[in-house]
């Protein structure tokens, strides 16, 4: 499985004032990840895609106020909400030994311990201290798991596959 060059951050929620910033709310609560890149790339809500490079970052507790060079008039910066973003991964600090990008975890093929299928991880929900791994399966089933060693024992990123131990509450088959 290649990584995919660009990383899901989070979405743009609305514009900002009259002078073209918008508010990025990341999918990652506490995120610096615009703090650390000079540009994004963005999917506006009719499918057009471009990058911007970014002018200022100001964080506010629930999301980041951000000036994007070119987006000066509050009309620039509402043509963006509802915009994914994201992010390049080139842009970024490799994780370290053990870390994963939360969005290389998206697409990879769930199995449980004995190897038996379970389903695909479709989203991740940052929920608490940990983010929450949302896997369906072929009969839209869906798991929700914590992204956690005593949950998930192993990652392989690059074989497109995660193992889950799922949650003792969810009961035994049988």
């Amino acid at each position: 499985m290649t990584p995919r060059p660009l990383l899901e951050l989070g979405y743009v929620a609305r514009a900002h004032g009259i002078g073209g910033e918008v508010a990025v709310r990341a999918f990652e609560p506490g995120s610096e990840t615009l703090d650390a890149v000079d540009r994004v790339h963005v999917r506006t809500r009719a499918g057009q895609e471009r990058d911007l490079t970014i002018e200022s970052v100001r964080p506010t507790p629930k999301e980041d106020i951000v000036a994007f060079e070119g987006v000066e008039t509050r009309e620039d910066a509402e043509g963006l909400v509802g915009s994914t973003v994201f992010v390049y991964r080139e842009d970024l600090e490799p994780p370290a030994e053990g870390e994963y990008f939360q969005g290389d975890l998206v697409g990879l093929t769930a199995v449980d311990e004995a190897g038996k299928e379970l389903g695909k991880v479709e989203e991740l929900w940052a929920t608490g201290e940990v983010p929450n791994l949302v896997i369906r399966g072929p009969d839209k089933a869906e798991l929700i798991v914590p992204f956690a060693d005593d949950f998930v024992p192993s990652v392989d990123v690059p074989g497109g596959k995660i193992v889950i131990r799922p949650p003792e509450f969810l009961g035994e088959e049988g």
